[in-house]
């Protein structure tokens, strides 16, 4: 039942022969002095357009989403048929190299590794694309994450990649942010990886800090790596877009791709800050639940 002593405002849907027509109905209670309603005065807007667009754009967004959810499952059926068929390929090359090396001669010993390091490569290809992949738009998973912790977890998996490169890495203040904490250790990972992989002649120094600016908090992970062109700043960020030789850094492409891709999620941005030859800084910011920080620390692997 309608109070008429209150403004009302709807959709009404009418059908004139075979054309729908919407109308925005407002309603709004005409008063006496004394505050009794003596009528009602209507006002009726064509909305037909308006809505029209607005129901394009929900079944546009349900069939995005429909379309999203397949293309999710066939990236995970895909790769893990085409990972057994790379191990499968990469076991059996292994195989005939151990059990026939005094059979074969050194070009055929030499074409079975190139088949072998292939294999292996399109397997780490394929399972970074999946990473990829699986790193959707949705809060679902956030939750408040102790960064500096998460930090510390993605150094120790850098561990034997700093013991071969004499690498020292040093811990500022890290605070809580809301993120998903296994994201958050990839992000830490790819971008301490690139910076230790990617350098020069020195031994490699890298320093990860946070402050807060307004609501989020602004990392920064600085190193004294081989640095990045500035006409390739936005670049390196790009799915499969390498600045080096295969030969001389190996890997995928894919490293600062997920990194933008996690960031994004939480509504941040990244960006890099790089003298060629110098060093790079890489920055990227996130939300803050609360202006509160760990204790700092100070840590070498």
């Amino acid at each position: 039942m309608v109070d008429l002593g209150q403004p009302e405002e709807r959709i009404e849907k009418l059908t004139i022969g075979e054309r729908e027509q919407y109308m925005k109905v407002i309603r709004t209670p005409v008063k006496d002095a004394h505050g009794h309603v003596i009528g009602i005065q209507a006002l009726l807007l064509d909305v037909t357009e308006l809505k029209q667009a607005q129901n394009r754009l929900e079944r546009d967004a349900q069939n995005l989403e429909r379309s999203n959810l397949d293309l999710q499952q066939f990236a995970y059926v895909a790769s893990h048929d085409l990972q057994e068929s790379l191990r499968a390929v990469s076991s059996y090359c292994q195989l005939m190299e151990k059990h026939y090396s005094t059979q074969l001669d050194e070009r055929a010993i030499r074409w079975l590794q190139f088949v072998v390091n292939g294999a292996q490569r399109m397997q780490t290809l394929v399972r970074d694309l999946l990473t990829y992949a699986r790193i959707d738009n949705k809060a679902e998973s956030w939750i408040t994450v102790d960064s500096h912790a998460v930090c510390r977890l993605a150094i120790d998996n850098l561990s034997q990649l700093f013991a071969e490169s004499g690498a020292q890495v040093t811990v500022g203040k890290l605070p809580v942010v809301w993120a998903d904490a296994t994201q958050l250790e990839a992000l830490f990972q790819n971008l301490i990886g690139n910076a230790v992989k990617f350098r020069g002649e020195r031994p490699p120094r890298v320093a990860i800090t946070a402050q807060q600016v307004e609501s989020n908090w602004l990392f920064a992970v600085c190193d004294n790596g081989i640095g990045i062109k500035p006409e390739f700043h936005e670049r390196v960020f790009e799915i499969f877009k390498r600045l080096q030789s295969q030969e001389r850094f190996p890997g995928t492409g894919i490293g600062l791709a997920i990194c933008k891709r996690i960031v994004e999620r939480y509504g941040g941005r990244i960006w890099v800050e790089s003298q060629f030859g110098q060093g790079s800084t890489f920055y990227f910011t996130l939300p803050s639940p609360y202006a509160l920080a760990t204790e700092p620390e100070h840590a070498s692997p």
